[in-house]
């Protein structure tokens, strides 16, 4: 092990949080997500939407940051190019992972479950709310592909600014929502002596159970 790896594994921090049990929790995971972003955002977590997205294809598994744009009692939402890699992969796999983790809290959520595309009407909704610069992005950008260099994707960027002008930007064909229903919901807490709180709501035939897991 070299220096710096022995520095990380030394590396040492304790939770302390407030207690965190089945008596407390909301009757579904979707109430209780809502309850513990609220409290995020009071407590400025900083970038309290970003959340890790997990997918797989042919036996490998992939994971990268994306940003929540929206919850209910369906599901997760999150956009994106639709043939991008993750795309490619939730087409091909429909299940997949998502991830956030707020340290201000000490607090991490896991969301199992079930992808499908967004509506189109959502999609197109939502993206006539984004900033015109990223509206033009997701047109210029062949998002996961291979480009030889940032200069030909800025001459893309001039292109796409020259072919719309300043008229409205439309929703590409090809970006838009994603979906994920969960079937399972943990909400972790970190405590003291690693001795976290891990309340899960599983969901069975419609109904959710709540458990609680052994840290």
């Amino acid at each position: 092990m070299n220096e710096l790896s022995q520095q990380i594994a030394q590396l040492r921090r304790d939770y302390v949080s407030r207690l965190f049990d089945e008596s407390q929790v909301a009757g579904d995971p979707f109430e209780q997500f809502k309850l513990w972003i609220e409290e995020a955002i009071q407590a400025e977590q900083p970038d309290v939407e970003a959340m890790t997205l997990s997918t797989s294809a042919d036996g490998r598994l992939s994971g990268r940051i994306v940003l929540l744009k929206g919850f209910d009692a369906r599901g997760f939402v999150f956009f994106t190019n639709y043939e991008s890699r993750k795309s490619r992969e939730l087409d091909a796999h429909p299940q997949a992972a998502l991830t956030f983790y707020w340290h201000t809290l000490n607090r991490q959520v896991r969301i199992e479950g079930a992808v499908e595309k967004a509506s189109r009407q959502e999609s197109e909704d939502y993206f006539r709310t984004r900033p015109r610069g990223s509206q033009i992005g997701a047109w210029a950008s062949p998002q996961s592909d291979v480009i030889v260099s940032r200069e030909m994707l800025e001459l893309r960027v001039a292109e796409i600014e020259a072919r719309f002008g300043d008229s409205e930007i439309p929703c590409p064909p090809f970006w838009g929502g994603w979906r994920l229903s969960p079937i399972q919901v943990e909400f972790w807490q970190g405590r003291e002596s690693r001795l976290h709180d891990r309340i899960v709501y599983q969901n069975e035939n419609g109904a959710w159970r709540i458990v609680r897991l052994a840290p």
